[in-house]
């Protein structure tokens, strides 16, 4: 077909759409007018909404419905973007009656549709005012005109398909009998005595609501998880908690989905802001994009921050003087190990620097002890080693040199700028910054850090949520919630037990790895390695490539990479132990013209390229598609750079060893579909 053709096609489409939608909403609004209790308004509202469910979508009306009580809803909506619980009125503004019915009435609609999975996050309530052109916001209640409602649900991020339709508005109608099915007549209505010219009723927006469903149409489904979770999980979504909850389970439970939509549900039923924070400076960006996707009405309402972002600002914003300079506190402690302790007891246990300096940072300063006989008596969660008291003279006096020598320098280190914001956040302050704090992947923070984030809220009602897993630490030294003055008690300790994300032959050869790597979680239990779950996913599988060299790995590793089908590298990452390893298949893909999206700069948004970046980095992400190159050299050359095989001590090779496997396991289990495992044999 010629262009001039293909012209006339869409123009003949077009026109029949057209009739099609006058037709539609010629029978909607003869059928408006059985509601003769309500004005015209009401009716020309009521109109648009039948209209929609010649689309597909279900409509249930009050029965009672008279546009003058109080009653929470009039209506209930069930469609491609979700449920909606509506009032019409011709009011002027809201009504702190109605608009607290409203809002009982979309709760009742949440817990409705609990039982079937469906997140809080997919019911909206939605105040219509007739014959008024308005898009806004009124708490957490959308105010629309009537001019704006059709085009609006119609532009909603599609989230149902039209079986999850059918079945969410048949439960809805058992649930709430008060209210009748009602839809528009599919058969073509006579033509009208006096049709009128232009738009139908000359309120109607026909080109509004055509470009809209134009629009609609183009939008891809977003993900499962945004709308729906297991009914378990939807229950700790909406959960009244009397004082700070902490929610764990092993990898692949959805802690992170939950906890993302607890920061939604909540930033809707408080006026305050919500912080969601972690330690990885890329997961908030990422959870940023998904929040935003889930729930854009208030997204607004949460700061994603990394725990060190946030606390500088929080001190820049008190007055509070920082200067945080990661290389010159650095110098300082290489210089203190030079003076202090290369010669000393410390180096008899282990000659790495870099042990010690962990010391300082997760066990010291990470717990915010100031006086050796703190120190002396202080148990070191996590750490092997076995220090007497002379070792830990030894410690003390190299934590004290480094100390003066960064002072010196005026500078402070990471340690300091939280010990310092603490130190902020306990001062009398007229409000809380925060209604609620969002802990995620809590196990990867300082007990300085996890004190910070427990003082902006204290104990208060649903005000901390700690989300995380300690098999899945991936840095030294630990501790348990009791020291940070949290005490999760009863219900408010909660354990996720289903694996989501993972098949049996993925999960299997992650938890080979750490079978025998018993963990002590953050309320102190002991917990073996490898942990009973129950399966949802079993589609995944794992395949083991060894290559002779370097070289022949690398080859088979990039044919693998080039066979994915198209749009599959949006959701690949290949995963590294160090960045040392990131750099060289940061070369090896640019050289074979592979495009790369470093995990730093990565967003949460789909870009046709491979996902590169440290096992690290992929804490709290998953993937379709997760290749492990090298994956076993861990075991082999972990150690240090610069340290002699052997000269570190028995213990603190063990550690070293055990977060290793720890990092190698969080990897694996990112995989959803296929897990890549590459090995040399040279």
């Amino acid at each position: 077909m010629g262009a001039g053709g293909a012209a006339s096609q869409r123009a003949q489409d077009a026109r029949r759409q057209e009739r099609l939608l006058r037709e539609q909403w010629e029978a909607a609004r003869r059928q408006s007018l059985r509601w003769g209790a309500v004005g015209e308004g009401e009716q020309r509202v009521l109109a648009q909404l039948l209209v929609l469910t010649a689309r597909g979508w279900r409509l249930l009306v009050d029965r009672q419905w008279s546009g003058t009580r109080t009653a929470g809803a009039d209506m209930l909506l069930v469609g491609p973007g979700g449920v909606f619980v509506l009032q019409v009125t011709t009011g002027g503004e809201p009504r702190d009656g109605r608009a607290a019915g409203l809002l009982a009435a979309t709760k009742a609609a949440e817990s409705a549709v609990a039982s079937l999975g469906m997140s809080p996050v997919a019911v909206q309530p939605l105040m219509v005012f007739a014959g008024r052109r308005l898009d806004a916001g009124h708490g957490r209640i959308r105010l629309l005109g009537e001019h704006e409602i059709g085009p609006v649900l119609i532009s909603e991020r599609h989230r149902l398909r039209a079986e999850s339709v059918r079945a969410i508005a048949d439960h809805l109608e058992r649930v709430f009998p008060d209210y009748a099915g009602s839809a528009v007549d599919q058969q073509p209505p006579p033509a009208p005595e006096h049709p009128r010219p232009g738009s139908p009723d000359g309120l109607f927006d026909l080109e509004g609501l055509r470009d809209a469903t134009l629009k609609g149409a183009m939008q891809a489904p977003i993900e499962q998880w945004m709308t729906f979770l297991h009914p378990d999980q939807v229950a700790l979504v909406r959960r009244n908690w009397a004082g700070p909850a902490r929610i764990s389970g092993p990898a692949g439970t959805g802690k992170t989905v939950v906890a993302l939509h607890r920061a939604a549900h909540l930033a809707r039923r408080t006026t305050g802001r919500i912080l969601y924070v972690t330690f990885a400076n890329n997961l908030p960006r990422v959870q940023s994009t998904f929040l935003k996707a889930m729930a854009p009405a208030v997204a607004d309402r949460v700061d994603f921050r990394s725990l060190h972002s946030w606390a500088q600002e929080f001190l820049q914003e008190r007055g509070v003087p920082v200067r945080l300079h990661g290389d010159k506190a650095e110098t300082a402690f290489s210089l203190a190990w030079k003076n202090v302790g290369r010669s000393g007891r410390l180096a008899e246990l282990d000659p790495v620097p870099a042990y010690w300096r962990e010391e300082i940072d997760y066990v010291i300063k990470g717990r915010g002890i100031t006086r050796f006989e703190e120190y002396v008596t202080v148990p070191r969660r996590r750490r092997k080693a076995r220090l007497h008291r002379a070792h830990r003279q030894s410690m003390w006096e190299l934590y004290e040199a480094y100390e003066e020598l960064r002072g010196e320098r005026g500078v402070h280190d990471f340690n300091d700028v939280l010990s310092l914001a603490l130190a902020e956040a306990a001062r009398p302050r007229e409000r809380p910054p925060y209604t609620a704090v969002v802990v995620d992947e809590v196990q990867d923070l300082t007990l300085v850090g996890v004190r910070l984030l427990h003082a902006l809220v204290g104990d208060a009602p649903n005000g901390l949520l700690l989300v995380g897993d300690g098999q899945q630490t991936v840095y030294p030294g630990g501790f348990r919630l009791t020291d940070a003055g949290i005490d999760i008690r009863g219900d408010r300790g909660q354990v996720l037990r289903t694996n989501y994300r993972n098949s049996k032959q993925i999960l299997d050869a992650a938890l080979t790895v750490v079978a025998d790597d018993a963990f002590e979680d953050l309320d102190g239990e002991r917990t073996p390695g490898r942990r009973d779950v129950d399966l949802t996913y079993h589609d995944g599988d794992v395949v083991r490539v060894t290559g002779p060299t370097v070289e022949a790995h690398d080859r088979e590793l990039l044919d693998v990479l080039r066979s994915l089908p198209d749009g599959a590298r949006a959701d690949t990452a290949l995963l590294c132990p160090s960045m040392r390893a990131v750099g060289h298949y940061q070369r090896l893909l640019a050289q074979a013209g592979i495009p790369v999206c470093q995990l730093e700069h990565y967003d949460g948004r789909a870009v046709d390229a491979v996902k590169l970046g440290t096992y690290r980095r992929a804490k709290g992400l998953e993937f379709k598609n997760v290749l492990l190159p090298q994956y076993d050299a861990v075991f082999t050359h972990g150690a240090p750079t610069g340290t002699a095989v052997g000269t570190e001590s028995p213990q603190t090779a063990r550690e070293r060893a055990e977060l290793l496997r720890g990092q190698l396991f969080v990897a694996m289990t990112r995989a959803r579909d296929l897990l890549w495992l590459g090995s040399v044999t040279a």
